[in-house]
C-alpha cells in the first residue's frame, strides 16, 4: 500500500528584526522534520510589517492578506519597530490587524518550566509550573485601537478608549478555554479554569463574569475558580504552579501573559496562537528585538514551540495524527537539548546562537 502524503500550505509572515531570524530557524526545522512525519509544509514567504511600511507604505498588503486567507495556517515571526508609526502616534502593528481581519479570537498562550534552564522563582515548585493563559482578542479594551477621541483642549483635553465586552465575544472563549482544559485534563493534568476579571468594579467585567458562569455548566466535569486581575498579577508570582487554564478579557492578557513568560525566564520561551473558527496564526510571543537582530544570538525556542502548536492545531483540524507526533518530537528534542546541557540561549546566560539551538534541536528529531 503506498504511504499518504499530504501536503498543507502555510503562510509566513517573517516580518521585522529578529522575526526573520527566528523564522529562518523554524522553515530549517520544518524541512527536517518533514522526511519524518511524511508530509509536506509548502512555506510561502509574504511581506508585511514596520519596514516594509517604510518602504512601500503598506504595513499589511492586500496580497498577504489574502494569502492568509486563503492557506492551511500562518506562521508569523515578529513585527514593529520603535520608531516606526502611524500619523495617530501609535506603533504599526499589522498583527492586531491581521487578528481583526481573520476573527481570531482566541490568543493562547502556554508556559511551562524547561529542565536545565534557570528559573528566576527560587521555590522549587517552580518546576512544575504548566499553565495556559487564553486571551480574549478582537474585543475588551483593544476595541478601542483606531477609535479612540480626544475632546476639549488645554486642562479640559481628555482622552477616551472604550472596552467592548459581548455576550458572544466572552461565550466563545470561554468554551476555547473550557474545551482546552478538557483536552488537557485527558492528558493527565488538572481540568481548571480561572476565570481573571475585574467584576468588583467595572459593569462590563461583571457582565463577563456571568456569562462565563453561564458558559461553565455546559462542562460540568472542569472545575472553576473566580480571581481579580489584581491579585491573579500577585498569585501568579507567588503559586504559578497552581494554575491550569486561565481566561480573561484582552489588555488583562497581554499583560498577564507577559508576565507568565518571565516565570520560566523570558520571552525566548513563549510560543502563541491567534486562533479563531477558520483561520490560526503561530507566532513567537516576543517582539522584533531591534537591539540585537543581525547578531545571530536570538532564541529561537519560542518560534519552534509555535511551530509545534501549529501542528497541533493543523492535526486536529485536518484528522492528521502524524502532524501531532511531529509536534512531540519537537518539544521532547528541545527539552533533551536543554535537559542535557547541550545549549543555553544568551536570554538564559548561556553561549548558544539561533542556528546551534536549531541545530541541537534537528539532530535529536
Amino acid at each position: 500500500m503506498g504511504t499518504m502524503t499530504t501536503s498543507y500550505d502555510i503562510a509566513v509572515l517573517p516580518g521585522d528584526g529578529i522575526g526573520v531570524e527566528v523564522t529562518d530557524a523554524a522553515l530549517a526545522l520544518l524541512r527536517a522534520l518533514e522526511p519524518r512525519m511524511g508530509r509536506k509544509l509548502v512555506c510561502t514567504l509574504h511581506p508585511a510589517g514596520a519596514q516594509h511600511f517604510v518602504d512601500t507604505g503598506h504595513a499589511l498588503p492586500d496580497s498577504t492578506l489574502a494569502a492568509c486567507r486563503q492557506a492551511d495556517a500562518i506562521l508569523f515571526g515578529a513585527m514593529g519597530l520603535p520608531h516606526v508609526r502611524g500619523a495617530d502616534g501609535t506603533e504599526v502593528i499589522p498583527q492586531l490587524d491581521i487578528r481583526f481581519a481573520l476573527d481570531l479570537y482566541a490568543g493562547v498562550r502556554p508556559i511551562r518550566t524547561w529542565p536545565g534552564l534557570p528559573v528566576p522563582l527560587s521555590n522549587p515548585r517552580a518546576a512544575d509550573i504548566d499553565l495556559v493563559l487564553v486571551r480574549e482578542s478582537t474585543e475588551g479594551l483593544f476595541y478601542a485601537r483606531g477609535r479612540g477621541r480626544i475632546e476639549g483642549e488645554g486642562d479640559a483635553a481628555c482622552a477616551f478608549d472604550t472596552m467592548k465586552i459581548t455576550q458572544r465575544g466572552t461565550s466563545r472563549v470561554c468554551d476555547f478555554a473550557f474545551q482546552l482544559a478538557r483536552q488537557r485534563k485527558a492528558q493527565g493534568r488538572r481540568g481548571h479554569v480561572t476565570n481573571v476579571d475585574k467584576a468588583n468594579v467595572f459593569m462590563s467585567m461583571a457582565f463577563w463574569r456571568r456569562v462565563f458562569e453561564e458558559r461553565a455548566r455546559a462542562f460540568p466535569e472542569i472545575t472553576t475558580e473566580h480571581a481579580y486581575v489584581d491579585a491573579m498579577a500577585l498569585n501568579l508570582v507567588m503559586r504559578p504552579w497552581q494554575y491550569d487554564v486561565l481566561v480573561t478579557e484582552n489588555m488583562f492578557g497581554d499583560i498577564l501573559s507577559d508576565l507568565i513568560a518571565a516565570l520560566v525566564g523570558g520571552m525566548g520561551m513563549a510560543p502563541s496562537a491567534d486562533i479563531g473558527d477558520a483561520h490560526a496564526l503561530f507566532q513567537p510571543a516576543h517582539g522584533t528585538a531591534p537591539d540585537i537582530a543581525g547578531k545571530g544570538i536570538a532564541n529561537p525556542s519560542a518560534m519552534l514551540l509555535s511551530v509545534a502548536m501549529m501542528l497541533d492545531w493543523l492535526a486536529v483540524r485536518h484528522a492528521d495524527a502524524a502532524l501531532a507526533d511531529g509536534a512531540r518530537a519537537i518539544e521532547r528534542a528541545l527539552q533533551e537539548a536543554f535537559a542535557a546541557g547541550a545549549v543555553r540561549p544568551y536570554d538564559f546566560g548561556g553561549k548558544s546562537g539561533t542556528a546551534d539551538i536549531v541545530a541541537a534541536v534537528v539532530e535529536r528529531l
